[in-house]
């Protein structure tokens, strides 16, 4: 029972900010990157590749029984979709924080819970019963998380630890940037958080029509490297951009080959089977405290209070989600107890009533 327990619910939370942190970590190192002259077209084109390449033997391994899955029209345009999204969604994301900067990527993400939560409930993967206190408990355990976040951005406060270093991570336009391309990075960012919230809804999906995680992944991975490969040569057409410096351009390609794509993606996966999509979406207001976090311990960023007064209300936000989810779970295995039992209860009758009948 607490294997169970451990396995439904104690790792997937793990899983899920391991992976907000790897997600908050690339966006620092692409953010890095782009100053020192790397095209985000190289950037998504190699990061698809790379990962594409890293799973491929691993299809093999971790297939399992389930073999190769057979490609029906409803499994095949699913999954060319969610690669048209992923790519799509990462344009949209790197390119919106070349224009603005990794922190507020982070803020814009706590729009994806949002976005995803109407998705799941105009596709009917939610219940949207106003009266339910389970379904008041996830509306309202998004707006809190949400709104921790926001406090995280908006209100500083006093100092907690202090820094002689300037921030490297600021919500205001960075040098350089002009106000017109720091609106165009926020809402590129926000429609990338909306694309992205679309392939929640997507893979959702193809996971009930062929549940097996890694072979899902390697071929969205090889449908996106498919569909971002004509389109960012051509756009990015200097040769000299895809010629990779062993310096931080070289680190931030192979970190999201490794991480970005291939890992982050079995993770989300594998929690959208398991859970379903509102609660992977719920973990990306996380992101922004990730982002301050690492601020303070690897860039030696100052600590205010907001962004310790935002975290304790984010962790209440999440509480109310994972407790509503938890139950709507209980619920669904007490329902299909039920139903086992009766069914149970219900053969010896039918039997006898045959047996009378016969004889």
């Amino acid at each position: 029972m607490a294997g169970r327990y451990c396995y439904e619910n104690g790792l997937p939370f793990s899983a899920m900010v391991t992976a907000e942190c790897t997600n908050v970590g690339l966006n620092i190192l692409f953010k890095a990157s782009s100053e020192k002259g790397l095209s985000y077209y190289v950037f998504v084109l190699y990061m698809f590749a790379i990962s594409t390449l890293l799973l491929l033997p691993l299809v093999f391994v971790f297939r399992g029984t389930t073999g190769l899955p057979t490609f029906k029209l409803s499994l095949l345009y699913r999954i060319f979709l969610l690669g048209l999204l992923g790519f799509s969604g990462q344009l949209c994301n790197y390119k919106g924080v070349e224009f603005s900067s990794a922190t507020l990527a982070s803020a814009i993400s706590n729009l994806t819970p949002a976005f995803t939560f109407i998705l799941a409930v105009i596709f009917r993967m939610e219940n949207l019963a106003l009266r339910c206190s389970i379904t008041q408990a996830k509306i309202m355990g998004t707006i809190v998380s949400i709104s921790g976040a926001l406090v995280v951005v908006f209100y500083k406060g006093p100092t907690i630890i202090s820094s002689s270093q300037s921030t490297s991570l600021s919500l205001h336009s960075p040098q350089g940037t002009s106000e017109t391309q720091w609106v165009i990075g926020g809402l590129l960012l926000a429609a990338s958080n909306l694309l992205f919230s679309g392939w929640y809804i997507v893979q959702t999906q193809v996971m009930k029509i062929y549940p097996a995680e890694i072979v899902v992944v390697f071929l969205y991975l090889l449908c996106a490297t498919i569909i971002s490969a004509p389109v960012c040569l051509i756009v990015e057409g200097n040769l000299s951009s895809w010629i990779l410096r062993p310096d931080i351009t070289l680190v931030a390609v192979i970190y999201s080959g490794f991480f970005g794509s291939s890992f982050n993606s079995v993770i989300h996966t594998w929690c959208l089977h398991l859970k379903g999509p509102v609660y992977v979406s719920i973990f990306k207001p996380l992101s922004i405290v990730i982002a301050a976090a690492m601020g303070v311990i690897f860039l030696g960023d100052a600590l205010y209070l907001g962004s310790i007064i935002g975290a304790i209300i984010l962790s209440i936000g999440f509480y109310g989600v994972i407790w509503a989810k938890a139950k709507e779970e209980l619920r669904q295995d007490y329902c299909s107890a039920s139903l086992g039992s009766s069914s149970d209860d219900k053969t010896p009758l039918l039997d006898s009533y045959k047996s009378e009948d016969v004889e």
